[in-house]
């Protein structure tokens, strides 16, 4: 084999864009982006590189692979732990998880439109300011093998629960998203549509009466329904006591918008 003409054996990748998304952090992407919601996401590919001519006739396909860098990991695991389906480790190449040693990903998504330079797209995993390495049409004929074997990886789609916001939730869901960008609403169905009572796998406390996910320094409380696998998000609360509110201090510098929701939604 002919070696590398760079004596340091490196393959130098650039960036041809970057991703526009509301997935700012990494607990709150889907475990597949098939798993995601509508919501819009954007490739905003770089000017002064001809990708206007490299986009054409690209919107005739409904699917595309984008390949990206997971640009927030910045050591690799030999070993992972899945999100479902095993409690043991298994190897990162038998995984989709982040931790690898080149930091490459790669989410089939659904095309929405492209205009100039910005490629629109759903049902996404990837993070907002991800690096584009690369775009690929998805074909179907040559990229979908639904019998394939599965390993480990078991489809446990029978296993969802259906994720529903009571009208107090939703409505101060709503008023978080609009006023702070905080999309709980999102983050709860992906935290809660499989295993919603795992206490000792995710931000989930046991209330007795309810549950509590924990968002940053908000507390989404539900109850679960076993016999219909259903989650009910009965309604949000700062996580802050009224103590911590009145201190000073402000790791986070939020405060001020938990004292405009307790004005706003007193009850809790």
């Amino acid at each position: 084999m002919k070696k590398n003409s760079n004596s340091a054996g490196e393959i130098i990748i650039r960036p041809i864009g970057f991703v526009k998304s509301d997935l700012a952090y990494r607990y709150e992407t889907p475990r597949q982006g098939i798993l995601s919601g509508e919501e819009i996401s954007i490739i905003e590919l770089l000017s002064n590189n001809n990708f206007e001519q490299a986009v054409s006739k690209l919107d005739g396909f409904e699917r595309i692979w984008i390949i990206y860098q997971f640009h927030l990991n910045k050591n690799w695991k030999p070993l992972v732990n899945p999100p479902r389906h095993t409690t043991k480790k298994v190897g990162v190449f038998a995984s989709r998880a982040p931790y690898r040693p080149n930091q490459i990903g790669i989410s089939c998504v659904k095309l929405i439109k492209v205009e100039g330079l910005k490629i629109y797209f759903s049902q996404s995993d990837i993070l907002d300011g991800s690096p584009v390495l690369d775009i690929k049409p998805y074909l179907p004929y040559s990229d979908s093998f639904p019998e394939a074997a599965t390993g480990w990886a078991k489809n446990n789609c029978d296993e969802k629960y259906n994720v529903e916001f009571s009208f107090l939730a939703a409505k101060q869901t709503s008023w978080l998203k609009e006023t702070a960008n905080i999309n709980l609403t999102n983050f709860a169905r992906l935290q809660l549509e499989f295993y919603p009572t795992d206490v000792s796998r995710k931000r989930i406390t046991d209330n007795k009466d309810n549950f509590a996910l924990a968002y940053r320094t908000w507390r989404i409380v539900f109850e679960v329904n076993e016999k219909i696998r259903k989650v009910i998000v009965q309604y949000i609360h700062s996580g802050y006591t009224e103590l911590e509110l009145d201190s000073a201090e402000d790791k986070y510098l939020d405060k001020a918008l938990h004292r405009e929701f307790n004005s706003r939604f007193p009850v809790y």
